[in-house]
């Protein structure tokens, strides 16, 4: 069962997103194509006048998965990347240890459904779904920790740098809690051993995690891009090098900013640079002072000379922000659409003047959908109190407090008393001015206090009804606990593990059945028991 919410009615977007998606002419000029009316024809075209790197691009992608047995699905696509007829739809995440939330798999999920659709409204094409893994980002406080079973469950390691980079020690106490958490769930074994596969039997995160979402959506043909690659780096060189030695990015970029913040609140500024230093250990800013470029918080300098030097020998040492990943995305794949988060979208949106400067096509913008799964347990509850999942995005108490008052014999609200102590000032306050007029002023402070009173006493009335509603007050809590883990979305919050565990391959399958790739509607979704 499917039921659906608008983005904006669900209180959980901000004012930028529900904009994005109503094309409000305030936003709508930092964005190329509709978020719900797209236009892919438009899109091929560009991409078809764009000289993609294929060959390059797909050498790279064969070396990624020459350690692997990729599926045939998988295989064929990668091939299928050589074709000028051949094009791509990506979403983009860090190596979250575990898959982080739930979400992840939606985002990878929606990019397939897409890719699929688009086969069928031109079958003169392939379309290859691919997640674009973000190794290089170095915060591993977020990319650490999942929450399961109502627990953090955090990667106790001291490396720093790329968290891609890092290597797996330490993670097989997280992989015993992740044993109790899903317990004895019918498929809780074979998940288990696919991740001690994956985190115990590599060098590192970005390679268990090539491996994992290899194993969990191959058979989807999804192809997963790790950009952590000297080869695939080098096609982004002439972009490197003009931001190292001309610093084209900060100015552009900051103009479309000013022009986005007179109405929203941004959260990806420019830097004068906006390239980290890269190597195992260590992801430094790099700044330029004078005639030298240096690594913050080590003692690395570069002259012009030794810089030109470093680019051309170690190409993967250079590794962009925020500003310059989604570009250097669209400068190695034959991309059409991206699908992010609201946050993502937030941050493309101040770079279409960069993309225009570099003559890079600006893909379509979707918004990766949002789910919420309800389980038969909490359908019953529902059921029971004779509320609906929309009444659940409210705040807790407001759910409450509807349902005390929708319930109760009791008048708590008490409007007709409001409007009879109104009724009686006024009163007041004619006889005062027909007395002397400075005691108007009086009259309605003493108004203002008798309305304070009646609402303390509103209060009281509904906190002492509330009191004979216990066990329903009590269930909605811990059903709006159990939906909304800790006041967020579910999917912002749980990792997937224990639905997979639960439902095994088919969680996916169900998933993508309800997903649709381009929409503007909160989907909330029945996972059926077995």
């Amino acid at each position: 069962m499917l039921e659906y919410i608008p983005y904006g009615k669900t209180g959980y977007f901000n004012q930028l997103v529900t904009d994005f998606l109503a094309e409000h002419p305030q936003i709508r000029p930092f964005y190329t194509y509709s978020p719900v009316h797209p236009d892919f024809a438009a899109a091929i075209k560009a991409r078809q006048n764009f000289d993609t790197p294929r060959a390059a691009l797909v050498a790279a992608l064969e070396a990624q998965y020459a350690s692997l047995a990729p599926t045939k699905a998988v295989q064929d696509n990668i091939t299928a990347l050589l074709q000028p007829t051949t094009f791509t739809v990506c979403t983009a995440h860090q190596p979250n240890i575990f898959t982080g939330y739930l979400y992840f798999a939606y985002k990878i999920l929606q990019t397939i459904k897409l890719c699929t659709t688009l086969k069928q409204q031109f079958p003169q094409h392939n379309f290859v779904p691919v997640y674009y893994m973000g190794s290089e980002d170095a915060d591993l406080e977020e990319l650490g920790s999942i929450y399961i079973d109502g627990k953090t469950l955090t990667w106790n390691t001291s490396q720093q740098g790329a968290v891609g980079r890092m290597h797996p020690e330490g993670l097989e106490a997280m992989l015993a809690d992740v044993k109790k958490a899903i317990g004895y769930a019918p498929h809780a074994d074979e998940l288990m051993e696919l991740l001690r596969k994956a985190y115990l039997g590599h060098k590192n995160i970005q390679e268990a995690t090539l491996y994992l979402v290899d194993a969990l959506f191959g058979r989807y043909g999804l192809v997963v891009l790790v950009p952590d690659s000297p080869a695939l780096k080098r096609l982004y060189l002439p972009v490197i090098k003009d931001e190292l030695f001309n610093q084209v990015s900060y100015g552009i970029v900051n103009d479309t900013l000013a022009k986005l913040t007179e109405h929203y609140k941004m959260q990806a500024n420019p830097r004068e640079i906006n390239l980290f230093y890269l190597q195992d250990g260590m992801r430094e800013r790099i700044v330029r002072d004078g005639d030298q470029w240096k690594v913050l918080h080590t003692s690395l300098t570069f002259t012009a000379a030794s810089l030109e030097a470093e680019l051309e020998a170690h190409p993967e040492r250079f590794s962009p922000n925020v500003i310059l990943r989604g570009m250097f995305q669209e400068t190695i794949l034959p991309n059409l659409a991206f699908i992010g988060g609201g946050g993502e979208i937030a941050y493309w949106l101040e770079l279409q003047q960069l993309f225009a400067h570099y003559k890079v096509p600006f893909p379509i913008l979707l918004l990766r959908n949002s789910l919420l799964l309800t389980d038969e347990l909490s359908r019953q509850r529902m059921q029971k109190l004779g509320i609906n999942v929309n009444e659940l995005f409210k705040r807790t108490e407001d759910i409450v407090n509807d349902y005390v008052k929708q319930h109760t014999n009791a008048s708590l609200v008490l409007k007709d008393e409001y409007a009879a102590v109104e009724q009686l000032f006024d009163a007041l306050e004619a006889k005062a001015r027909s007395i002397d007029v400075t005691l108007v002023a009086t009259t309605g402070s003493e108004r203002t206090k008798a309305l304070k009173s009646i609402g303390k006493l509103e209060h009281k009335f509904l906190r002492a009804e509330k009191k004979k509603f216990a066990w329903q007050t009590d269930q909605i809590r811990q059903l709006k606990n159990k939906l909304f883990p800790a006041g967020s979305l579910q999917e912002r919050k749980e990792n997937l593990l224990p639905w997979y565990a639960a439902e095994g391959p088919a969680f996916f399958d169900q998933v993508l059945a309800a997903i649709d790739p381009v929409t503007d509607q909160f989907t909330i979704m029945d996972i059926p028991a077995k």
